[in-house]
């Protein structure tokens, strides 16, 4: 089993000086989903190199077990200190992708050509796509085959609107990943905030918040036999 996981270049939370980029929880927990169950991993971002971790994910309130493993990994901080170029990528060459949340993706990889582009593959090709929390933003721009929406009349689920104002972001934020899923005509769903909640629609799997990781990696490699 050959596993992408797609992280966001992006270090900078809008205007407001702070900084963001990929939550913790978010990789951690799948990459040892993946990786116990005997997975192959390769880490890619939009410009490669390191990847800018949301400086909260790593706070003491926010870390897990799996973030702990993570850190404590050396072949996993050097895998993430070097992910590959996303142009570098091809779906081709990999089962499924998986793309780890954090703020960042709702402004690089909700946009990124590449990254879209790379997500119609995988759906093309009849193989799992995986995304959690902030990720199912960068379904925002992707197509079927036919044109429409990717995400129309399908299930899913993503970081809802009261987690967004749980954490203060819902004006700064560029969209809302709860509002843009069923503007584009998404069956969007969620659990209470907060609770591990993942929806899976044939080879479409998405997760609601941090809590929902290792939920969203097990719903796909269900969906990968």
């Amino acid at each position: 089993m050959k596993v992408l996981m797609v992280l966001t270049s992006h270090d900078k939370l809008g205007d407001t000086g702070h900084r963001t980029g990929f939550w913790l929880e978010e990789l951690a927990a799948p990459y040892y989903a993946f990786k116990d169950a005997g997975a192959e991993i390769t880490l890619a971002s939009p410009k490669g190199g390191q990847p800018p971790l949301d400086p909260r994910s790593s706070e003491p309130a926010s870390q897990t077990d799996t973030t702990r493993r993570f850190e404590a990994d050396a072949e996993a901080t050097a895998a993430l200190a070097s992910t590959l170029p996303l142009r570098d990528v091809k779906a081709a060459d990999f089962d499924t992708v998986f793309y780890p949340g954090g703020h960042g993706p709702l402004w690089d990889l909700a946009e990124d050509k590449t990254s879209i582009a790379l997500i119609e593959s995988f759906v093309a090709a009849r193989k799992p796509v995986g995304l959690v929390c902030h990720a199912p933003g960068a379904l925002r721009r992707a197509k079927a085959a036919d044109g429409r929406p990717l995400v129309e009349g399908r299930k899913v689920t993503g970081f809802s609107n009261t987690e967004e104002a749980a954490v203060g972001l819902t004006d700064v934020v560029p969209f809302l990943v709860e509002d843009e899923l069923k503007a584009l005509g998404g069956l969007y769903s969620k659990a209470g905030d907060w609770g591990s909640y993942a929806v899976r629609d044939d080879l479409l799997v998405t997760g609601q918040n941090p809590q929902s990781s290792a939920e969203t990696a097990r719903l796909l490699m269900e969906a990968l036999k």
